[in-house]
């Protein structure tokens, strides 16, 4: 992450209901708490069932949060021939400023005016973390579909509420609920997976990689994401080796059983761009150790203060059969290493399975990186609201996934000990 976009990042909306942040509005929510009452359902909280399908306009976005991520979604929508309508930062000003750079067509002051809009279909949270569970319940609550960033919220509870809402919702009208674990878009990770599936790297034992940035490496450095109260009791874990997982389950079709984990935080004591000096709770590396339900081992290093790696997440499979290796800094290349011989395949929408080829938007040669992964993700969030069923979405239970590992990595680091990791 550039310096510009830290900065950027500081400034993205905190729009807590109920509570004063510095240099914020404050916004209130009249929307039910997402624990039913003594005889009331999940499905009593959300909206009576209507047509959720996209109007004739098409995909018609608001975006909570005007900092680099909301950036990364509006240019997504704006690519699959959606419109941004509305936006919402920590207060006017800042809505506007970003306004341009987004794309916007219109800006609101708070929260709420953006989530019942009837000019905003899709609502796509891109706050600070502690806010993902109220601004996603508000906008269920408000009949929207919902593309909430990761993760999904700070403890298992909150994403458990999520899930269990989003799932009301897709029962009662079809609504769409989406979490953006978009390296499932790469195209030669859909290869890799298809190698998988198709039984072409045998067995599977061993699943390892890393995921390693420098961004935080100096005492210098910080953010809002080092902040246990805004991004959660995990950093490096919460924010990248959330990905990781998700990859490596994605693309092996195991889920991690257990798991023993250690970190560090390098840095201790960081200064903020005001110059006071803090104290750091949040993590700046972990390394695990884990068992998948399919009987593979593992480890994995992940990291922000690796000096030297911007956005390194490598995954490695190996199999009785072969092995896979993708690395997100060179998406646009698979090794695969055999007994006999070993080669380097190229993204090539003729040669790639139809599984990865459909991702290849580009003809071979023309490279394709991060922000097509997005533009692939919101393209098939969009089908998913028109009623198809893209394989691979990534949902709110996905989300709870990844908070159930997170805290699976928590308590084996306070314990010092091996950890069951729920279904």
């Amino acid at each position: 992450m550039r310096a510009d976009d830290v900065a950027q990042d500081l400034r993205t909306p905190v729009l807590e209901p109920g509570a004063q942040v510095a240099g914020a509005t404050t916004t209130t929510l009249a929307v039910p708490s997402a624990a039913p009452s003594d005889g009331a359902r999940v499905t009593d909280l959300l909206p009576a069932p209507r047509d959720t399908g996209l109007p004739a306009a098409g995909y018609r976005a608001g975006i909570l949060g005007v900092g680099f991520m909301g950036g990364v979604h509006a240019r997504a929508v704006r690519t699959g021939g959606g419109t941004v309508t509305v936006v919402a930062a920590s207060d006017l000003e800042t809505a506007r400023e970003g306004a341009g750079a987004l794309g916007a067509q219109t800006v609101v002051a708070t929260a709420e005016e953006l989530v019942t809009s009837p000019d905003v279909d899709v609502v796509h949270v891109c706050t600070p973390n502690h806010l993902h569970v109220e601004l996603a319940r508000a906008a269920l609550a408000a009949g929207k579909h919902v593309v909430c960033e990761k993760p999904l919220a700070v403890d298992v509870e909150g994403a458990a509420e999520l899930a269990g809402l989003a799932a009301a919702a897709h029962a009662a009208d079809g609504r769409v609920a989406v979490v953006p674990f978009a390296y499932r878009f790469h195209p030669m990770v859909r290869e890799a997976r298809e190698r998988v599936r198709r039984g072409e790297v045998g067995t599977v034992s061993l699943v390892h990689g890393s995921y390693l940035q420098d961004w935080l490496l100096h005492d210098s450095d910080d953010n809002w994401r080092v902040d246990a109260a805004l991004g959660g009791s995990s950093r490096a874990f919460g924010d990248i080796g959330s990905h990781f997982c998700d990859l490596l389950e994605f693309t092996t079709g195991h889920r991690i059983a257990r798991l023993v984990a250690q970190t560090a935080t390098v840095n201790p004591l960081r200064r903020g761009a005001d110059g006071v000096v803090h104290a750091v709770a949040t993590e700046d590396a972990v390394t695990l150790q884990y068992e998948t339900d399919g009987g593979a081992l593992g480890t994995a290093v992940i990291s922000q203060v690796s000096a030297g790696r911007k956005n390194r997440l490598y995954l490695e499979i190996s199999g009785s059969e072969s092995t896979l290796a993708f690395d997100q800094e060179r998406p646009e290349t698979l090794w695969e290493g055999r007994r006999d011989a070993s080669r380097l395949l190229v993204r090539d929408p003729e040669a790639l399975s139809p599984a990865a080829a459909r991702y290849s938007r580009l003809p071979a040669g023309h490279p394709q990186g991060y922000q097509e992964c997005f533009d692939a993700l919101v393209a098939d969030t969009a089908a998913a609201i028109r009623g198809t069923a893209p394989d691979g979405l990534p949902t709110f239970d996905d989300g709870l996934r990844a908070a159930r590992l997170a805290a699976a990595v928590g308590e084996s680091v306070r314990s010092g000990g091996w950890v069951e990791v729920p279904a």
